[in-house]
């Protein structure tokens, strides 16, 4: 019989690696595992159960929730709370920050940020969504209520990051900054299991994920990329594919198996960029680094060397293998 090793496991194993953690990033990412779990029974209820469509109600950005946006934002706030290495939590869907009141998470030394579904709209059709988060180690004093500052942190600060991904297996993807490690959930013993260990993205790929749906609206230098991408040229056999899911969780983890460029650049309804720095930018750059890849907001622009100046801010977002997304960066710099 395969002896398996478990997300919970895997993490004590490699503690060693960081002894100021006395243990508590263990406690943290099993209340992550929890609330995933528990995500994932209520999404492979859909379709059976009034969880699916729109909520009655929109979040700060002004988008309409959905009915699984809030019930996966209440169930990780709820299991991030429990354990008391957290003292507050913002979320995509979060106008302000949460503060946690107890006592026990006054002294938690830690910060969470996160998107708790990704891509929720594509429940209803059944296509992967996911979870995304990001771990910081809180600036405010222990003991005291924690603040914005805590969050508004650049991403070369964070602890960890990860996501999980409920597609046709569930999976969690994480990294402490030392590689990049997947857990595949196994239902039938309700562990995460060590699948896919020391990820590394290949340093080319041959998939450029973008909605081209938005063409006409995006920046000069991504167009030319684009078309760079599409032309047939027998010379410099260019076998470019493309693949977009809508799923920022979904496209990313394809293209960090596969190889390939995810791009979300400005646009004219969207200057700064539609995604968030701190729920989807910075976990994703982090994580993409930590894999041997690239992520930028421009030209020279490292996602991660980003300095944020409120929790909702928008930045534009090319990530993937590396040789692509310095492709990418010539046609931007040539051509804007």
């Amino acid at each position: 019989m395969e002896i398996i090793k478990t997300l919970g496991e895997f993490i004590i194993d490699r503690q060693m690696e960081y002894p100021d953690a006395s243990g508590e990033l263990t406690s943290l990412f099993s209340s992550i595992r929890l609330a995933a779990k528990i995500l994932h029974r209520e999404i492979n209820k859909a379709g059976l159960a009034d969880i699916t469509g729109a909520a009655s109600s929109e979040n700060v950005q002004g988008e309409q929730q959905q009915k699984l946006d809030v019930f996966a934002n209440e169930r990780f706030i709820s299991a991030l709370a429990q354990r008391g290495v957290v003292c507050g939590i913002a979320s995509e869907e979060e106008e302000q920050f949460v503060k946690f009141e107890e006592t026990k998470n006054l002294d938690g030394k830690y910060v969470v940020l996160m998107d708790p579904l990704d891509g929720s709209s594509n429940i209803d059709v059944n296509v992967s969504v996911g979870t995304i988060f990001s771990v910081y180690r809180r600036v405010s004093p222990v003991g005291s209520h924690v603040t914005e500052e805590d969050f508004l942190q650049p991403g070369n600060k964070q602890v960890a990051a990860g996501y999980v991904i409920y597609g046709s297996s569930t999976m969690l993807v994480y990294s402490t900054g030392n590689g990049v490690n997947g857990f595949t959930y196994d239902s039938t013993i309700g562990v995460f299991a060590l699948s896919h260990p020391n990820l590394q993205i290949p340093k080319d790929g041959t998939i450029y994920s973008v909605n081209e749906g938005n063409y006409i609206h995006f920046p000069n230098g991504v167009k030319k990329y684009i078309k760079y991408c599409q032309e047939e040229d027998a010379d410099t056999q260019r076998p470019y594919t493309s693949r977009y899911i809508g799923s920022l969780v979904s496209d990313f983890h394809r293209n960090l198996i596969k190889g390939g460029l995810y791009l979300y650049p400005s646009s004219g309804r969207y200057p700064e960029g539609k995604l968030r720095l701190l729920y989807e930018c910075n976990p994703m750059a982090f994580l993409i680094e930590a894999a041997g890849g690239k992520a930028i907001a421009s030209p020279g622009q490292r996602i991660l060397d980003i300095e944020p100046t409120k929790l909702h801010q928008r930045c534009p977002l090319f990530v993937g293998s590396p040789n692509m997304v310095d492709k990418l960066e010539q046609f931007i710099t040539e051509f804007e």
